[in-house]
């Protein structure tokens, strides 16, 4: 006959239980034999290698990017001694989102009230010179005779989209873009790349995915700043469910891309701007810089107001006129 379990027995029984669960515990977290060899203790997990890199804060929550995915910096000499003047920066807007159709309209606007933000007390003029599906071919010959009109502190350029949806040649595309921004750089102009648009219907095109890395080989030969346009709209897509956020229709930013893709390349302008002179007097010691290349300038403009170049004395047939050097 079993007797009823008295209060004081069942208190008893738990104190034991704790008890042999204690030495139990003890011994699993000490001996090797549960589950361990015996040996050097285990060594603690090393923190995982696929850290995630923090957004750049300084932009729109919708447009936050790492800064890695976002651009590579050069110096800007021209916008620099500009800000030294005190005067004026003026831009040339070229390429795709700067055809001023539809939403395209107000990328000018954005782009420079941008800059006028991350650039206080400083006036800022957005000129978008860009025509609907043109290729780096034409634009490059175009560019010429924009920057003798406007005389730009800096050429923005979104290049590569148009291109890689007309399949163009890449070998040519890379030579025709390479050719456009040595043009510009050796009239002291300042220039910055912005690479082609992210859409996931090309994301496995090894031609469009070339296309983008021509233009980033081409930057990164010139030294020339790029806002990775790429990798930023790849980014922001894996935050959302749909790329429509910032993708329209026929590859074209819709308002918010359009805002975005100014603030991308407002911190990289701005942040270019503090890269170190350091170089300069190293260049100017290797003949890299020409100090007399303002007269040049200068001379080469007078010339082409008088007398058009004669494309066999010249060897680049419609290279057009020079920019007339900028006024104090």
């Amino acid at each position: 006959m079993a007797f009823p379990q008295t209060a004081a027995d069942a208190q008893g029984t738990r104190r034991r239980l704790a008890r042999r669960l204690a030495v139990l515990l003890g011994l699993s977290l000490a001996s090797p034999a549960f589950g361990e060899t015996s040996g050097a203790a285990p060594m603690p997990a090393a923190p995982s290698t696929a850290t995630v890199e923090a957004l750049d804060l300084s932009l729109s929550p919708e447009c936050r990017v790492p800064g890695s995915k976002l651009y590579t910096l050069a110096r800007l000499k021209a916008v620099k001694a500009a800000l030294k003047e005190k005067r004026p920066i003026h831009v040339l807007s070229i390429g795709s989102s700067s055809a001023g159709l539809g939403a395209s309209a107000s990328y000018p606007v954005k782009l420079e009230n941008a800059l006028e933000q991350a650039l206080p007390d400083v006036q800022v003029e957005v000129e978008a010179r860009g025509l609907p599906g043109e290729v780096a071919s034409g634009a490059g010959e175009r560019l010429r005779s924009m920057v003798a009109e406007m005389e730009p502190d800096l050429v923005v350029w979104q290049v590569g989209t148009n291109d890689a949806l007309a399949r163009v040649d890449i070998e040519a595309f890379g030579e025709a873009l390479d050719e456009s921004v040595q043009w510009v750089k050796s009239h002291g102009i300042d220039i910055v790349l912005i690479d082609p648009v992210f859409t996931e219907s090309l994301a496995d095109d090894a031609y469009y995915t070339q296309m983008v890395r021509t233009v980033q080989d081409v930057a990164r030969r010139e030294a020339v700043p790029l806002v990775h346009r790429y990798a930023a709209m790849r980014f922001l897509s894996t935050q959302r469910t749909t790329e429509a956020h910032m993708l329209g229709r026929h590859f074209r930013l819709n308002d918010l891309g359009l805002r975005c893709m100014a603030e991308h390349a407002t911190r990289a302008i701005t942040l270019s701007l503090l890269q170190p002179d350091a170089a300069k007097d190293a260049a100017k010691d290797a003949g890299k810089i020409d100090p007399n290349k303002t007269d040049a300038v200068k001379a080469d403009h007078a010339t082409s107001e008088t007398t058009k170049p004669d494309p066999a004395q010249t060897g680049t047939p419609g290279s057009g006129p020079s920019p007339a050097p900028k006024q104090p």
